[in-house]
């Protein structure tokens, strides 16, 4: 087997009140898939019952980083398992996410914007979708800025919940903008291997949207976002082929909060094949 050089970088664990198996699970199928590492990335205690259906609360806080130091110190020498976070970003919440990130040691945390939480919906939901999905890709070129963030996680997530109004091209200027705004801060964008199991069923971002992305230089993380140990490194060879198809050439992940870059024909050489799954 090639050297091990593969990060899942976008995993979680059942304090999210969503997602099933502990850690280790994960671990070992990160183990079987030949991947170097797991990066734990649940999503982020939010203040004041934000979205509290869907993420740890705020006194879980210390648990989920001891929960990941544990599986960590298991995996010990067969997989690198390290700490990471989804955070929401929010207009008026940036000072929280920001105190927050410097309460652990966090190897990489991703920024993201969940159109489909009730907070989003009362603020910004409207009878037109298109105004809509303009709004979510303005946020995330705002979530990009606020410099919280390693990499904005599945960049175009709204179009499965504006499904029968999404129409690629006519949003695309909006896109383009949005785009031209996170290259500028270096941040990078992920492609997140799970869109495929959601209403529109290809990754996300779609492919005309990563081509855009890699004519602006902007750097890509993987991630299948597994929220069952089964998923760990789902689809990575068919993602790594799609970027390769749209003119990307390397990958990347984060350690220390440092983007770590591997070549995409070397990531997928290394990758052991994916027992076939409908997890």
């Amino acid at each position: 087997m090639s050297e091990r050089i593969v990060y899942e970088s976008h995993s979680h664990t059942p304090l999210c009140m969503h997602a099933d198996g502990m850690p280790t699970e994960y671990a070992a199928v990160a183990f079987d898939r030949g991947l170097r590492g797991l990066i734990v990335t649940c999503h982020n205690p939010m203040p004041d019952g934000f979205s509290a259906r869907v993420r740890m609360r705020e006194d879980q806080f210390d648990e989920y980083v001891d929960l990941v130091e544990s599986t960590r110190q298991e995996w010990d020498g067969r997989i690198d398992v390290r700490l990471g976070l989804e955070a929401d970003y929010f207009e008026g919440y940036e000072q929280y996410v920001e105190n927050q990130l410097q309460t652990a040691d966090f190897h990489f945390v991703l920024g993201s914007v969940h159109p489909q939480i009730e907070e989003f919906r009362q603020k910004f939901w409207d009878a037109d979708g298109r105004e809509v999905q303009r709004t979510y890709f303005r946020m995330l070129a705002q979530s990009a800025e606020t410099g919280l963030f390693d990499s904005i996680s599945h960049p175009d997530l709204i179009k499965n919940f504006t499904a029968e109004q999404w129409d690629p091209q006519e949003i695309m200027p909006t896109i383009c903008d949005a785009l031209d705004r996170i290259a500028a801060t270096g941040v990078a964008m992920e492609l997140n291997t799970s869109g495929v199991l959601k209403t529109i069923s290809e990754m996300n971002p779609f492919p005309d949207m990563l081509r855009e992305m890699r004519q602006r230089n902007i750097p890509i993380t993987l991630g299948s976002d597994a929220h069952t140990p089964l998923r760990v490194a789902d689809g990575y060879e068919h993602a790594m082929k799609l970027l390769q198809q749209c003119g990307y050439q390397t990958v990347n992940y984060f350690l220390h909060r440092e983007r770590q870059e591997i070549a995409i024909q070397a990531a997928l050489e290394s990758l052991v094949s994916q027992v076939p799954s409908d997890a």
